[in-house]
């Protein structure tokens, strides 16, 4: 199963082999929460559907209805435009909606995932040393392909690392690092690395009153964060003075200074976490409780984590932002992904409705095809949306004429959408799947 991260299994799993024998205090060994038992781990359809449903999410751009919201006064006043508009977008920068909550389950589910796909190549005899090199080649491998994607619209390579293939193949190896160790060790990386990177922030200076917003990319009327919360505050924290230094080193066509949206390459230590909870999420579904109480187990994580998150923010003990991915927002997003994953959990593994899953599950085995299709050929002004348009004619999002222009975007979307799925729908008929 391919993901823009990793795969749980493969679409046919091999005959089963004994598990590779391991030498004494190797990783994975004595420390293992759950020792190999010599048999390929079975796919866990719910972890393919809820894959499928966040790649569909991503690749619709939400539907353009944010930008359709912000260019027709007409529906300013209506409720309901208002509220999609606001969750099917990002927020500037504190808070969270629906929209925010893609990347931190794409980095939930490589945790899930991996939970299963080495427990499989372990069980078909792959040793310890093999299964590292593996992964660090995945991690080279997702690195690449997403500085290779961030380019596509340069006139040369754009050496940035903030996308999500970039943030997951730099926090990859470390978290196989972590694959087969006990819980209380998972749970102790993950307190080290909130802790460690909400010490980082708070330490670092905030800056001086009369700071020049404009040096930094600001707006005049950005809304500052205020107080202690300062530390956390868009391109003037530790992070992205830490890139102002780190990107300088590769190639550039001009200095870099600061990233628009504030996003900076050491959010990948945070959200390392957040794959960390994955990796104990598929731990715990690959264990031997009831399925039932692994349902329970799953929703109590999300409201812990929820709450948690929260109180953490609410408390002013360090603000909520994806964009930096502080350590309440990696709480507070994986609290979601723990819940969203028991609801797929319990409504296809559990209910048995894996045949009314298939649309999604489609989408999910393929996942690297659609992240790259949606990267290059997707979009409101992408080859597919132009070559619909011009084999069929403009008025097509417009069902030609019978469609109010102001929906002609969404109308775009969607049949970019279809077409994706269709490709997704033919390779799954076809038995290729695209893995690193």
């Amino acid at each position: 199963m391919a993901t823009p991260e990793t795969q749980a299994a493969s679409p046919k799993p091999p005959a089963s082999k004994p598990a590779a024998t391991q030498r004494p205090g190797a990783p994975g060994s004595e420390r293992s929460s759950k020792p190999a038992t010599g048999r390929a781990p079975e796919r866990l359809v719910s972890l393919d559907a809820y894959r499928g449903f966040i790649m569909l999410a991503m690749a619709s751009g939400g539907f353009a209805v944010a930008n359709v919201f912000k260019a027709n006064e007409s529906l300013r006043d209506s409720e309901t435009w208002r509220f999609l508009a606001y969750q099917l977008d990002h927020v500037a920068w504190t808070g969270c909606a629906c929209w925010d909550l893609i990347q931190p389950s794409f980095m939930f589910m490589v945790g899930v995932s991996m939970a299963y796909s080495y427990a499989s190549r372990q069980a078909r005899g792959q040793s310890y040393p093999r299964m590292l090199g593996h992964a660090v080649y995945r991690s080279l491998v997702l690195v690449a392909l997403g500085v290779f994607l961030t380019s596509n619209w340069d006139p040369r390579t754009n050496f940035v690392f903030t996308n999500v293939l970039c943030q997951i193949g730099l926090g990859y190896t470390f978290l196989f690092l972590l694959w087969n160790r006990h819980p209380s060790w998972q749970f102790l990386a993950v307190a080290l690395i909130l802790i460690g990177d909400w010490a980082l922030f708070h330490y670092y200076p905030a800056p001086a009153e009369g700071f020049n917003d404009a040096e930094a990319g600001i707006d005049a009327n950005w809304p500052h964060l205020q107080g202690a919360a300062a530390h956390w505050d868009k391109n003037t924290n530790v992070a992205a003075a830490a890139d102002r230094t780190f990107l300088n080193w590769f190639p550039r066509a001009k200095r870099f200074e600061y990233n628009a949206g504030g996003y900076t390459t050491l959010n990948f230590l945070p959200s390392l976490a957040t794959m960390i909870f994955g990796l104990l999420a598929g731990g715990l579904l690959r264990g031997s409780l009831k399925p039932a109480a692994k349902l329970a187990a799953l929703v109590a994580a999300g409201a812990a984590c929820l709450a948690l998150g929260w109180s953490l923010d609410h408390y002013g003990v360090c603000p909520s932002v994806k964009r930096i991915w502080t350590p309440s927002w990696a709480l507070f997003s994986t609290g979601w992904t723990f819940l969203m994953l028991a609801g797929f959990y319990g409504v296809i593994d559990l209910a048995g409705f894996r045949r009314a899953a298939w649309p999604l599950v489609v989408v999910g085995m393929n996942s690297i095809a659609v992240y790259c299709m949606s990267q290059l050929i997707g979009g409101a002004k992408g080859w597919i949306a132009q070559s619909l348009e011009r084999h069929l004619g403009g008025g097509l999002f417009t069902c030609y004429g019978r469609l109010d222009p102001v929906y002609e975007p969404i109308a775009r979307m969607v049949l970019v959408l279809l077409v994706i799925w269709l490709v997704c729908c033919w390779l799954y008929r076809q038995r290729l799947f695209a893995r690193i």
